[in-house]
């Protein structure tokens, strides 16, 4: 606990420049409360699922997901752990697109099961486990004119090396990859917690040249995901080791 609180500190001194230590304290305080929400949200997640989303959504850039429906588009959908970030892929599949969402395990095993079955059965049907046995996964479901939906705000090992908030963070490239190779548009996505609702944010896609490269496309996205955390920085965990090189 405590090593985690000086690494949440240091983070976020280095990310939001001109914080004193109370401004510090405060959103720490608001991060944790937060989160602690989400995880008591877990057991009706079903409910979510069932319910009328309406009851709990605000949507903005519904037309975002109208066209994609219409022109029966690909498209990457991405985003980071923003507050209940499990209704972003929620909402895109109730919404009738052909949706997949790669995941990364949790370390515990007997709850990752339980997770996994949670996401396929209320969630995302289509779940593809991060690293290379999901590789070929991903290019199938493409074939069947999947789009495909991923956080971009954890540290990956297999990565590279990209500015995020002005440091070299090891982050995924599979994104930019997609985009090199099926030439696909990249929509990024943000949740917001607003009183007793969600308000979600779907922006206009993302189009890169073929010319751009592997590292320039991160790094843009990157860009991207830095003003969605500079948005409610209390809304995104900021405990994570994602600076470790």
């Amino acid at each position: 606990m405590f090593r985690s609180k000086n690494l949440t500190k240091k983070n976020i001194k280095n990310c939001l420049k001109n914080i004193n230590e109370k401004e510090i304290n405060i959103l720490i305080k608001k991060m944790w409360e937060n989160y602690g929400r989400i995880f008591a949200e877990y057991p009706h997640i079903k409910n979510f699922r069932n319910d009328k989303l309406s009851k709990y959504l605000v949507i903005n850039g519904q037309g975002v997901l109208n066209e994609i429906i219409e022109k029966k588009k690909r498209v990457i959908f991405i985003s980071g752990h923003f507050n209940n970030f499990e209704l972003m892929a929620m909402h895109i599949e109730k919404s009738g697109i052909k949706l997949a969402a790669i995941y990364r395990p949790l370390n515990n095993f007997f709850l990752n099961k339980t997770m996994e079955d949670l996401r396929r059965n209320y969630i995302c049907k289509k779940q593809i486990k991060k690293g290379k046995s999901g590789v070929r996964e991903i290019i199938n479901l493409l074939n069947d004119n999947y789009s495909i939906a991923l956080m971009i705000d954890q540290r990956v090992s297999e990565g590279i090396k990209s500015k995020f908030f002005f440091r070299d963070a090891f982050t995924t490239t599979i994104p930019a990859q997609l985009v090199k190779k099926y030439k696909l548009e990249v929509v990024p996505v943000y949740i917001e917690r607003e009183h007793q609702k969600f308000k979600i944010y779907y922006n206009e896609p993302v189009k890169f040249s073929q010319d751009d490269s592997i590292e320039k496309i991160t790094e843009h996205l990157n860009k991207i995901l830095e003003k969605m955390i500079i948005k409610n920085p209390d809304q995104w965990i900021w405990s994570h080791n994602r600076w470790k090189l």
